[in-house]
């Protein structure tokens, strides 16, 4: 390259969707359906336990999460201790979960462990013991990390909006009160275990360098067990829209409010979704956003800024979040509603529009960078009943869409009149 050429940019390029073999999709004798991403040269494995077993579930609040944190605790065949020295001398990596709607453990292990690594996770996922005493202990932890929480302003705001949009009887909507650790009960995580991490309420994603031994040990170990009966969660219904007034509380001593807009809204059933996941990127959905453009690097009433739009198994929300000095706080909300208004009235140039497609096709495809990335992308659609389609009709939405379908979305969802509005601060 001669030295004046240096000085000449490359032409930009929208990156494009990868092309991705189909997982293969099959059922254990008992019937728990398997989605296997054979791919990559390393001897390691992923596997995912995905339960029907969220904070949809629950009767008794904190019951989901207690059991999922305690499936570590010991079985009825090892003590905690042991599992965990095993976990530790094969190298396997737990991570349980906890979800709105789901609930389980994602486990990583050199592929030469498989048969006892599944065994592992079949007496943590079925044979836990829940002792009395671990119970205490980490009902008492878990009080602390709520009263810390509680003095957070950026914390307090997230439960309003939650609570405020979904209800205080919706899952969705539920906040944690200090009474709730004491109301908890063993009984209530031996029932709820009993009855929710059943096979019938299984799903496993397995994904790497699937040797045939690993296939056969999965299928002897949890293929064999008894299926049962799938647990339905219970349909709960909205608050009815309504214009609310906002939503402010005190926090002493805070040197920051922290901000907190949004609404209920659609989730990745609905075809419009990929759609409305462009017009949030545009909004506060990366670094370059019209949000973070306008508060923080022209007004600078925050460091940080950022809007996003999420999928639940019974509906979807979008939420604007940030924080800022107190004497910002009124001026930020405006700027915010000014952005929002902008998108259902100004058609957007073609330069950002195109700066945004670049973005969230690059996004894209560092999704699928790898077998444990390209499971845990399509785990994101396959709890929705979805599959790779989902992906390739959000990347064709992402390059087609035009100015007049992204205010038309705008003006559909962005409806500011049913918009929660929450502050927390000094």
């Amino acid at each position: 390259m001669k030295p004046s050429e240096r000085k000449i940019q490359p032409p930009a390029m929208i990156a494009r969707m990868p092309e991705l073999a189909g997982p293969d999709i099959t059922f254990l004798p008992n019937g728990v359906p398997v989605c296997k991403i054979a791919s990559g040269k390393e001897d390691i494995i992923r596997a995912d336990f995905i339960f029907r077993a969220g904070q949809v579930f629950e009767k008794n609040h904190l019951t989901s999460s207690c059991v999922n944190m305690m499936l570590n605790e010991g079985s009825e065949d090892m003590t905690a201790e042991e599992v965990n020295r095993r976990l530790d001398f094969f190298g396997a990596v737990p991570n349980f979960f906890t979800e709105k709607d789901v609930a389980g453990l994602s486990i990583a292990f050199l592929s030469k462990h498989s048969r006892k690594i599944f065994g592992l996770c079949h007496d943590m996922l079925f044979k836990p013991v829940f002792p009395d005493e671990e119970l205490r202990s980490l009902l008492k932890k878990r009080l602390q990390w709520h009263d810390v929480r509680q003095e957070r302003v950026q914390s307090v705001a997230n439960d309003l909006y939650f609570e405020s949009v979904f209800g205080s009887s919706h899952p969705y909507g539920r906040v944690t009160h200090r009474e709730d650790f004491s109301l908890l009960r063993r009984e209530n995580l031996v029932e709820f275990h009993k009855r929710h991490y059943s096979p019938a309420n299984l799903s496993i994603v397995i994904a790497g360098n699937i040797t045939r031994e690993a296939e056969e040990c999965l299928a002897s170990v949890f293929g064999t067990l008894k299926a049962g009966r799938i647990s339905p969660a219970q349909e709960f219904s909205l608050p009815a829209y309504s214009s609310l007034p906002r939503i402010e509380k005190h926090k002493e001593g805070a040197l920051q409010s922290a901000i907190r807009i949004g609404s209920a809204t659609i989730n990745k059933r609905n075809s419009d979704y990929p759609g409305l996941k462009v017009v949030d990127t545009l909004l506060g959905g990366y670094f370059g956003s019209r949000l973070m453009k306008n508060i923080r690097e022209d007004k600078g009433y925050t460091y940080g800024i950022h809007s996003s739009v999420s999928s639940y198994d019974q509906s979807g929300y979008m939420l604007i979040s940030t924080e800022v000095g107190s004497g910002y706080t009124e001026k930020a909300v405006s700027e915010i509603h000014h952005e929002i208004n902008r998108l259902a009235t100004e058609p957007v140039g073609i330069k950002e529009l195109d700066i945004v497609r670049n973005f969230m096709m690059g996004e894209l495809v560092r999704m699928f960078d790898g077998p444990f990335a390209t499971a845990e992308s399509f785990r994101s659609a396959w709890e929705f009943g979805l599959g790779y389609d989902y992906f390739k009709k959000l990347a064709a939405r992402i390059v087609s869409i035009t100015p007049d379908e992204i205010m038309h979305l705008a003006k559909t969802y962005y409806k500011q009149e049913y918009f929660v509005e929450v502050v927390v601060g000094p």
